[in-house]
């Protein structure tokens, strides 16, 4: 989540979620964007590869079907990662907050991304509850490159906050040939890609050692279909 657009939603949780299937985590993908770019992924995905089950959560149920048959999941499910939508209304933010264990906020270092990102913790600090609700929240920096001021700035902000940052994912054109064939940077044949998967290593262990399983909306999901 991030209210602020192109900061890499979209990658996180593609990239995020074709990693936890290739691990032989169930994983549902649900994209609240109705730009569908989670969705146009999927949809570009290899049949061959490891199955990722798609919510296009961003339309409305269809005639005679329920929200929650919408939103149902695969028994198997373990991982439900959302790709949200830049610019949501605040009164959204605590319900999202509510179903979700974790919240990763993408962030890209430029003075404009790091302000509007400041503002943003701001919103799911005090309108979203993130603390009562027990959400963990933590930051994955986009587009980074060694040595430059706008790192810089983006680190000694960061160092600010008591919110971990989990992962660094590099500047790099890989992710977007990834996209386009419908794959996670980890499944390129590119040797060079070597440095970039390991942002992905590192960001999953840290979210299986962080309430690595169901939410209560998950399990709410689960029971309506059990029903």
């Amino acid at each position: 989540m991030n209210t602020k657009g192109g900061c890499g939603k979209t990658t996180v949780a593609t990239n995020l979620a074709s990693y936890c299937a290739c691990r032989g985590y169930g994983t549902a993908l649900f994209d609240y964007d109705r730009q569908a770019s989670s969705m146009r992924w999927l949809r570009t995905r290899p049949s061959h590869l490891p199955p990722i089950h798609g919510v296009a959560a961003y339309e409305p149920p269809r005639l005679g079907i329920t929200r929650a048959w919408q939103m149902r999941v695969p028994l198997e499910t373990r991982y439900g990662i959302t790709d949200t939508p830049a610019g949501y209304a605040l009164i959204d933010i605590e319900d999202r907050v509510a179903e979700t264990d974790v919240i990763l906020i993408p962030v890209l270092p430029s003075t404009i991304d790091i302000h509007s990102t400041a503002d943003f913790i701001r919103d799911l600090l005090l309108v979203g509850k993130a603390r009562a609700h027990n959400t963990r929240l933590a930051i994955v920096t986009n587009r980074t490159r060694i040595r430059t001021r706008a790192v810089e700035k983006l680190e000694r902000f960061l160092n600010k906050l008591d919110i971990p940052v989990i992962a660094r994912i590099r500047d790099t054109t890989h992710y977007v040939s990834a996209y386009e064939q419908g794959l996670g940077i980890h499944e390129l044949n590119e040797r060079d890609t070597q440095k970039d998967r390991e942002a992905w290593t590192e960001m999953l262990d840290w979210l299986d050692n962080n309430r690595g399983g169901f939410t209560d909306f998950e399990y709410a999901l689960l029971q309506d279909q059990r029903a």
